[in-house]
């Protein structure tokens, strides 16, 4: 672990259509974005974290003409449901840019635009194709599975037109010189980059950048050509530098150029930020991002979640299900292993709120300070056994490098090893200092958890800390709080004297 800030971390994910309210997959991407913004940040890095809402684009500008508004009306309805709801689940983020409204966005991708054209890597031409609305992009036979997208399960419209095309495939040496070399764009799980790489392998085709007015009017202008209006690619994924003033004259490059720079998507993006986003910077001489950290799908019925396919699970009746408590649905998505899909099963969420959060964690922390209050509340410092042993060189390796399911298991293994030793121990038969240092011993324990668990369910770390009375509890929430190598110390925290008020954590669902 680190323990001061020498590292600049800028994390971003992939913003979302507001043409709809926000679903499980939204929810999925932005915690575990979270987790990793969390975890550098208690590690001592500096952190900026990006979230936000991609407006433009034939999905927007269709949605809005079924429902008899302008697309800018669209925005305005729906964009503030998704601000609302990371706000909800406690998502950290720094920056929440729109890309119709967010002041500078439009000054950078023409910026943008006007640097790959003059550096020649922009030519116009007609074009015939096929064209998924859905993922927002054109695509070829080869990504359909009997005619059909496999992600949205329609067939794509054959579209013949005059578009601006990036050429990609002038990048496709570079691109791959970028995945081999040890400083460059690192594509995380491993089994993930391989599906791009054998994309790469089996030849790029240059990407659409344009699309006509009379097909798209809800876009980022063509700058010197008045019929075109932007398409989705270059303003969407300039994103990640327009709110940093990229290429104009209120430019900021401290968190691009100055720091390690991690795109948080989803599997069914990967292709677009692994081979056009880098090649585009590239083209236009900037530096390239460091890491692309990928993940699944949530799946019902073996099937992904999304608003197209009609069978979403709606994240705000989750939260209500739980008492409005973020941190049940925060747990249970964090235990998919990064670049897994998961399936939800309402099931099998509850099994794990009642085992894992209420009996494990919630009962054990209950238990330890009702014995505790008996006792005065006093507590010994230092105590011992020592029941976190080696946890924390497991837990912040696991953490290093993404495999955030294994971390979290490593955290909840401690309070599995917190309740077999009462269960051994039995300190309610014991009395005086063995009963003490029994108690205390596993409530420095759960101190220990708690740490462990800030990234993940920040609230109930922190109310653990509360209860436990630990001095530095109530700034935990801080986004300057870093884990020092005194906390991760057994008995570490040598003004520790007494517990807090106790209360129940997670409570009986109705």
């Amino acid at each position: 672990m680190r323990y001061t800030a020498c590292m600049r971390q800028y994390i971003t994910t992939a913003i979302d259509f507001p043409n709809g309210d926000p679903h499980m997959g939204h929810v999925m991407e932005k915690v575990l974005a979270d987790v990793c913004a969390r975890w550098f940040r208690l590690r001592g890095d500096a952190v900026r974290f990006q979230i936000g809402t991609d407006d433009h684009g034939i999905k927007m500008q269709r949605t809005a003409e079924k429902q008899g508004m302008h697309p800018k009306d669209l925005v305005a309805q729906n964009a503030p449901k998704f601000q609302d709801l990371f706000d909800l689940l406690c998502i950290s983020y720094d920056c929440f840019m729109s890309t119709s409204i967010t002041e500078g966005h439009y000054d950078t991708v023409q910026a943008l635009w006007r640097r790959l054209r003059e550096n020649g890597h922009l030519e116009k031409r007609t074009y015939k194709g096929l064209y998924c609305s859905g993922c927002e992009s054109f695509v070829t036979s080869k990504d359909l599975v009997d005619g059909l997208c496999p992600n949205h399960q329609k067939a794509p419209d054959e579209v013949e037109e005059e578009n601006w095309f990036f050429l990609l495939q002038d990048k496709e040496e570079f691109l791959a010189d970028l995945f081999k070399r040890a400083d460059g764009y690192h594509l995380v799980p491993e089994f993930r980059a391989k599906e791009v790489y054998a994309f790469l392998e089996s030849g790029l085709e240059d990407v659409s950048f344009s699309r006509p007015k009379s097909t798209l009017y809800w876009g980022v202008p063509v700058p010197e050509d008045e019929d075109p209006v932007m398409y989705v690619w270059c303003d969407n994924l300039t994103n990640y530098i327009s709110t940093l003033g990229y290429l104009t004259d209120k430019e900021d490059r401290t968190y691009w150029d100055d720091a390690e720079v991690t795109h948080v998507i989803g599997k069914d993006i990967s292709r677009f930020h692994a081979l056009n986003w880098p090649a585009m910077l590239h083209a236009a001489g900037v530096k390239t991002p460091d890491r692309l950290l990928i993940h699944g799908f949530i799946k019902m019925d073996g099937k992904k979640m999304g608003k197209s396919l009609g069978n979403v699970v709606v994240p705000a009746e989750i939260l209500e299900h739980f008492g409005g408590n973020p941190d049940p649905l925060r747990f249970y998505l964090s235990t998919i292993p990064v670049g897994n899909d998961g399936s939800f099963s309402m099931d099998r969420f509850e099994e794990m709120y009642n085992a894992k959060l209420r009996n494990d964690l919630g009962n054990l922390l209950n238990r330890v300070m009702t014995l505790l209050a008996k006792e005065g509340g006093t507590i010994s410092v230092g105590s011992d056994p020592d029941l976190v042993n080696d946890t924390w060189a497991t837990y912040a390796s696991a953490m290093d490098t993404f495999a955030y399911s294994e971390a979290l298991d490593a955290c909840m293994e401690i309070a599995s090893r917190c309740n077999q030793y009462i269960d051994q121990s039995k300190p309610w038969e014991k009395e005086g200092s063995e009963k003490a240092a029994i108690l205390s011993a596993v409530a420095e324990s759960l101190r220990h958890v708690a740490l462990m668990l800030l990234p993940f369910i920040p609230d109930t770390a922190r109310e653990i800390a509360v209860q436990l009375g630990v001095p530095y509890a109530e700034s935990m929430m801080d986004k300057d709080f870093h884990i020092s190598e005194q906390l991760t110390a057994f008995g570490g925290v040598k003004d520790w004297q007494s517990i807090g008020e106790s209360s129940i954590l997670f409570p009986p669902l109705s």
